[in-house]
């Protein structure tokens, strides 16, 4: 059949070329140079070495002791959210859900800046509330708040789905029979979510473990995987131990993924009757309403005093030293310091479209065809969402740094990087948008005689604009706000802004930093809404009615 279709054939052909050569190869590679000893040859005897230093045990205990608490805190928190706006008759529901999405589009540094200017030593609360200047605003507990705060939504945007699609009428049936709102919530309601919340959590654990930018700035003594790595790379020198550190850090995430993927995703707690279902009242009770609509307002004030900080941040000379009014930190960014902006900007344009219609294609070739190999595509397209940024960034280090791969120094690389890391979350909207859509459509066109690459262009794709926009609005912010794997592919041609960033905490220009943040977000919404004007004027499904009347 793929012979008859060469067009398609070398599509498949194509993708599987660049996913061996920017996935599977670097991956290969890492555990390459983890595993190899001085004659050149394979030997584990300095893995072994580093897993049994103390040290780094302690790290790895760490790192997990970290990544399961936010997970808790995230999920439960998510939950909360998700329950409020999908099953009650909460007031100011799109205030919330805006709430819990800001963290996903916002740079990073944002929170932990936050938690500096709120409980540092010159902490507005710390130092001018409460008259103490010796507090240690770093370590665990301020990581896990803020990660916490990071990673909610990753939660709430998961179990969202998994609450809105319990049938109401199952909760009615056990309303009407005697039956108290809060039995109702622990026999049915909380069970039947189960999948969610396991999913969640499991997605939050993940994002934690691979989280560079947050424990770089504010774990203090507290150490992680992530940045130990880099700290034994950029400070020791230590490439292969560095790349160990990566390793290890590697095995729980895909772990991890594994799990979410293959065995909670495939858990089915189906309450369809085949019914027909009229809609019913949410939950209305004020004895539920209420403390819901407290405890998201209360999460809401903290998330709302957190950005607010860092924009005040931003137009005072020193906080907490001199809080006089200042446009300097602007003028900074905008004269000798937009270098890194503009190109953080550039690279994210190209990046975007790429990912977002690589992944759209690659969806399309999973849900829709037939060929040899189509698991190995699923399975290494989607692999890098749970590759750490610091494992890709060390993979494509060794891999692209010789010929006749040398694309180190290059934008290139940084491209490459941006679009197959964030390649996945368009497969995943992709192909769950596909799975909805009647093949007999795109079947009308292919009678009609259109081959499938314009069946897929002319039809498939404009009634894939939604996820399509959800790929490349997440490419673009991933891509302007990526730290870990960039922080290793960066070059003096090719810096970015939160390299800068970065570089701006670690010299404790906070005020600067918080500029950059400013400006950042600032950029980010405005990409936003031309791209969601550019996908409704680009993919009108205006072909779709002459496809189906043929």
């Amino acid at each position: 059949m793929l012979l008859n279709q060469p067009a398609l054939l070398l599509t498949i052909l194509f993708i599987f070329a660049i996913l061996i050569i920017f996935i599977i190869l670097p991956l290969i590679n890492v555990f390459r140079l983890g595993f190899t000893g001085p004659d050149g040859g394979f030997s584990a005897e300095t893995f072994v070495k580093m897993v049994s230093d103390p040290g780094y045990q302690k790290t790895f205990w760490n790192t997990m002791k970290l990544g399961g608490l936010v997970a808790c805190i995230s999920t439960f928190v998510g939950y909360i959210f998700a329950f409020a706006i999908t099953r009650t008759e909460m007031p100011g529901k799109r205030f919330f859900r805006g709430i819990a999405t800001l963290p996903i589009i916002s740079p990073p540094f944002v929170l932990s800046l936050s938690i500096i200017f709120l409980f540092g030593r010159m902490g507005l609360i710390t130092n001018k509330l409460l008259n103490i200047d010796s507090f240690d605003v770093y370590g665990l507990g301020s990581l896990v708040a803020v990660q916490s705060v990071s990673f909610f939504p990753v939660a709430f945007l998961t179990l969202t789905g998994i609450l809105e699609s319990i049938d109401d009428s199952v909760e009615d049936a056990a309303y009407n029979i005697g039956a108290s709102r809060w039995h109702i919530f622990r026999t049915v309601t909380l069970p039947l979510s189960l999948p969610g919340i396991g999913s969640a959590m499991l997605l939050v654990f993940i994002q934690s473990l691979e989280d560079f930018s947050n424990p770089a700035v504010i774990a203090g003594s507290y150490s992680t995987l992530s940045v130990e790595a880099y700290r034994v790379i950029t400070g020791m020198y230590d490439m292969q131990g560095g790349t160990i550190l990566a390793i290890v850090l590697l095995l729980p995430t895909l772990t991890a993924f594994a799990v979410q993927r293959y065995w909670i995703s495939k858990k089915s707690f189906v309450t369809v009757t085949g019914k027909p279902t009229q809609k019913r009242r949410k939950l209305h009770e004020k004895h539920i309403v209420w403390p819901l609509f407290g405890a998201c307002s209360l999460v809401s004030a903290a998330v709302i005093m957190l950005y607010g900080t860092v924009l005040a941040g931003a137009f005072v000379k020193t906080w907490g030293v001199n809080n006089t009014f200042t446009l300097e930190h602007f003028k900074y960014v905008f004269s000798m310091g937009w270098d890194p902006v503009k190109n953080s900007i550039i690279l994210a344009a190209v990046s975007a479209p790429i990912s977002g219609l690589l992944g759209m294609a690659i969806a399309y070739l999973i849900v829709r065809q037939k060929f040899f190999g189509k698991k190995l595509m699923e399975f290494s397209s989607i692999l890098t969402f749970a590759i750490p940024g610091t494992v890709l960034g060390i993979g494509y280090i060794f891999t692209f740094n010789h010929e006749p791969l040398l694309l180190t120094g290059t934008a290139v690389i940084l491209v490459a990087a941006f679009t197959f890391r964030n390649m996945p979350v368009g497969i995943e909207a992709g192909t769950t948008t596909l799975l909805q859509i009647d093949r007999s459509i795109e079947e009308a066109s292919t009678i009609s005689g259109a081959g499938a690459g314009t069946t897929f262009r002319r039809v498939t794709l404009p009634l894939l604009r939604q996820a399509f926009f959800s790929g490349l609005v997440y490419s673009f912010v991933k891509a302007m706000t990526a730290v870990s794997a960039i922080i290793f592919l960066i070059s003096p041609k090719w810096n970015l802004s939160t390299a800068r960033i970065f570089a701006l905490f670690e010299s404790s220009q906070y005020s600067g930093a918080a500029a950059y943040i400013v400006i950042m977000i600032a950029i980010i919404l405005a990409a936003i809404a031309l791209i969601n004007l550019l996908v409704n004027l680009l993919f009108k499904p205006k072909y779709l009615k002459r496809a189906t009347a043929k």
